[in-house]
């Protein structure tokens, strides 16, 4: 079912659809060959549908899951038909997201807590990190919301310069130290500002030196410590942000930071360039952690908070 208008709008379902259309392209050419010439769903095409699922990122034990509930679903109507198998395998995988127990934003809300909301963005160097922080001041600001962006990442020149030049064309400020710099000092300079400027939301970027674990994990502590003196419960929000493009190494990058910190949301971006879309169903599984939003296009509009219900819909419509 879409859910045109209101919550999902028509534009956002057109740009869902073309972004996802490699991974839906390349899924339903493996599973068209995987059922071809069979009339019923029997062992056989479980065992490549199993094979399918995997070669398309959504992981093993999540695979594991799915084909468990259409054996079931096989066991219990006696015979299906292959022509079924699409209808089966999207309610299936519908039901096992909705078993997350996260509820889909209507829009890039922020929860009632007192001002300002606190929000850390972790994840590797590539992953599309400071662009994502970039485009959600953007959609904040689009909602009237006074916005704070902390160059935290401050082992990157790139990433500092990245942030200044975001914070030019959205119209928030950012608080720099430059490179090389205390990361923590910068977190802590800009939740300051944005507590004397009564914003609504800071959006601190940080470090991802994923191979030095327990620095990380020290660097986010401290970072955690020192904006605490401003806002006693800050950070409000732990989000990680994965590359989709990456399929599997992606599930890897996030049992590697969940061990780190404690996640509390997930961004997965860069599905519009890539047939492993099927990753976000895993990751979704897996970690029980919210996928709250998902980067479908290089544009500002691309990164879209998601939808369980759209994002099935468009993978299998």
């Amino acid at each position: 079912m879409a859910l045109f208008g209101g919550l999902f709008s028509k534009e956002k379902k057109e740009s869902l659809d073309k972004g996802l259309e490699k991974s839906k392209s390349s899924f339903f050419n493996k599973l068209g060959k995987a059922v071809a010439g069979k009339s019923t769903v029997d062992v056989d095409v479980l065992d490549d549908l199993e094979e399918v699922l995997i070669t398309s990122d959504v992981g093993v034990e999540t695979t594991i899951k799915i084909i468990e509930r259409i054996e079931a679903r096989v066991a219990k109507d006696k015979y299906l038909g292959v022509e079924e198998l699409n209808a089966i395998l999207r309610s299936e995988i519908a039901e096992l997201l909705a078993e997350n127990n996260s509820e889909d934003l209507v829009d890039f809300d922020l929860p009632a807590t007192s001002k300002p909301y606190v929000l850390l963005v972790v994840g590797v160097n590539g992953v599309g990190k400071t662009t994502t922080i970039g485009k959600l001041a953007s959609q904040f600001k689009k909602q009237g919301k006074k916005v704070v962006l902390g160059a935290a990442d401050t082992f990157r020149a790139a990433a500092v310069d990245q942030l200044k030049l975001w914070g030019e064309r959205v119209g928030v400020p950012v608080v720099s130290h430059g490179m090389n710099t205390d990361p923590a000092s910068v977190a802590y300079d800009a939740v300051k500002q944005a507590v004397e400027q009564q914003a609504d939301i800071v959006i601190i970027d940080t470090a991802g030196r994923l191979h030095t674990k327990v620095n990380l994990m020290n660097e986010l502590t401290k970072i955690k410590r020192v904006i605490q003196k401003f806002v006693a419960e800050a950070p409000h929000e732990v989000m990680l942000v994965l590359d989709g493009s990456t399929g599997q190494n992606a599930i890897n990058q996030a049992q590697e930071f969940t061990k780190a910190t404690e996640v509390t949301s997930l961004t997965i971006t860069k599905l519009d360039g890539t047939a492993k879309g099927g990753v976000v169903i895993g990751i979704s599984d897996t970690f029980k952690i919210p996928v709250k939003y998902i980067g479908v296009g290089e544009g500002v509009d691309d990164l879209q908070v998601f939808n369980k219900v759209e994002f099935v819909d468009s993978f299998f419509s």
